[in-house]
């Protein structure tokens, strides 16, 4: 089975800003905590503050923070927009909100403006891969724009995947974040479900030592909770408390590089001795986190599991998975790669 990411995407269709407050509330509504991505157009961004109110009051509203938003910007930018829509851009990054461009292919948006805004995530165009792979000439763009993607440091999410044959093509392409039918049903919500998809493809061993070393660790991805590296104490016991399943915080600088990791357990311990929150609530949590464990998204199971044992005190803390320039991905939970390891064994 290979795990293929699946993104939340709470748009709700309706065009200008208010689709996107309405998608921020639908997703509260459903309860959904998965990252999101909303939709949002040039125009609103463009508008700078007047425009965005809005979006900054339905956030408030619904208690969701901009670091749990991806917003793509969607529609055609004219030579007169760019530099208000760069300015936007600079706004909204640095209230936390991840950054995405949508319509790439077929959109008219200057390559060299895309390069200068520095986008979290570039969407691809549904129409450009509607075809793919049977037109080799639209491959071609898409090939173009993976590294472009790649150059300039951004995820390449392509959307609306119905078939195998095009989830193919994107994985071949090095394409990790996708969406479509193919990968959930249309009434699929995240409160029903689980953050990831599994889509059986055949996946060839190489090397019958690839095959002894296991699967990568990003067929075991779950979604990283993560702050700013400059948050304090306070933020990440709230985090911790909104949900109880998570087992680490883990702390990034703006480029979602990662700095510090934080134990549930040890953290909340040491919170709760005396004058622990006092001491500590409003001072920055990178004072009591880890460095973390990170490891390629290419490394097999095998080597994490090293990578982890290295330190006798800290065996079980979640590892962090990095993509080619050293972003968080993800984490990986120790314990589901002794299960696996454990379960592969009992097979043979």
């Amino acid at each position: 089975m290979v795990a293929v990411e699946v993104i939340a995407d709470a748009g709700s269709g309706e065009p200008g800003p208010a689709g996107t407050v309405n998608g921020v509330v639908a997703a509260t509504r459903e309860e959904a905590l998965l990252p999101l991505i909303l939709p949002i157009p040039a125009a609103a961004v463009v508008r700078g503050s007047a425009g965005l109110a809005p979006l900054h009051e339905a956030l408030r509203v619904c208690n969701r923070r901009p670091r749990e938003m991806i917003l793509v910007i969607e529609g055609d930018v004219s030579p007169a927009d760019r530099r208000p829509l760069l300015a936007g851009v600079d706004g909204l990054r640095a209230a936390g909100y991840l950054i995405a461009f949508g319509g790439l292919g077929t959109a008219h948006l200057p390559l060299d403006m895309l390069a200068d805004a520095s986008p979290y995530v570039i969407v691809l165009s549904g129409d450009l891969l509607a075809r793919v792979p049977r037109d080799p000439r639209r491959g071609a763009v898409v090939e173009s724009l993976v590294r472009l993607a790649r150059g300039i440091g951004a995820h390449v999410l392509a959307p609306g995947l119905h078939d195998e044959a095009q989830l193919g093509a994107v994985r071949s392409w090095g394409i990790r974040l996708a969406q479509g039918p193919l990968l959930a049903p249309l009434d699929w919500r995240p409160s029903q479900g689980h953050g990831r998809v599994h889509v059986p493809l055949p996946v060839p061993e190489t090397t019958p030592a690839g095959a002894m070393l296991g699967p990568r660790v990003q067929e075991f991805l779950l979604p990283a909770v993560t702050l700013p590296a400059d948050s304090p104490a306070e933020d990440v016991v709230a985090a911790l408390s909104a949900e109880p399943s998570i087992t680490s915080v883990i702390l990034v600088d703006e480029y979602q590089r990662p700095q510090g990791s934080v134990d549930r357990s040890r953290f909340l311990l040491f919170m709760a001795g005396a004058y622990g929150h006092a001491l500590h609530a409003r001072k920055p949590a990178r004072r009591l986190a880890d460095q973390p464990k990170v490891v390629p998204k290419t490394t097999p199971a095998i080597a994490a599991m090293q990578v982890a044992g290295r330190d006798n005190a800290r065996v079980y803390d979640d590892i962090v998975v990095v993509d080619e320039v050293g972003r968080c991905m993800g984490v990986v939970r120790v314990s589901d790669l002794i299960r696996h390891v454990a379960d592969a064994r009992q097979s043979r």
